[in-house]
């Protein structure tokens, strides 16, 4: 789990991008771009898969604040790297995604990293699903203080 602190912090910045395997993936972050800019977020999606037509995060033109990271375990590293060269200055690791490689290169890089935490359950206004699994979560004991 993640500190509050840090969970905070990355959600006070505006200017995020969301990295995703490809735009059919089957992991988590689907509609985090969309239910995000509902919220007032800026949101730029790139994807890992180099045969994509998007643009990497190093080709991102303005200043990205924090970068979501929805993919698979095994290519979160490689998309931390990838948020590593762009300078991108704090990660998300979405919930599920994360992987024990890439949250110590964020350690290593100084960047502060959510990680076992899913986005949506603390960017504010909580809705529908997202709202219920909070509430869950803190009658569990799990959500982040």
């Amino acid at each position: 789990m993640s500190t509050r602190t840090v969970i905070d912090e990355f959600l006070t910045n505006r200017r995020l991008a969301l990295v995703r395997s490809t735009p059919s993936s089957p992991i988590r972050g689907v509609k985090i771009d969309e239910e995000l800019a509902g919220k007032g977020y800026e949101i730029a999606v790139v994807y890992l898969d180099q045969s994509v037509p998007n643009p990497r995060l190093t080709d991102l033109e303005d200043p990205i604040e924090g970068v979501i990271i929805a993919v698979p375990p095994d290519q979160c590293e490689k998309a931390v790297r990838e948020a590593v060269e762009a300078k991108i200055p704090r990660a998300w690791l979405q919930r599920g995604c994360e992987s024990k490689s890439a949250i110590e290169l964020c350690d290593q890089e100084g960047i502060p990293v959510v990680h076992g935490e899913c986005v949506l359950m603390y960017a504010e206004p909580v809705e529908s699903f997202h709202a219920f699994h909070r509430w869950l979560w803190k009658a569990l004991g799990l959500y982040a203080k």
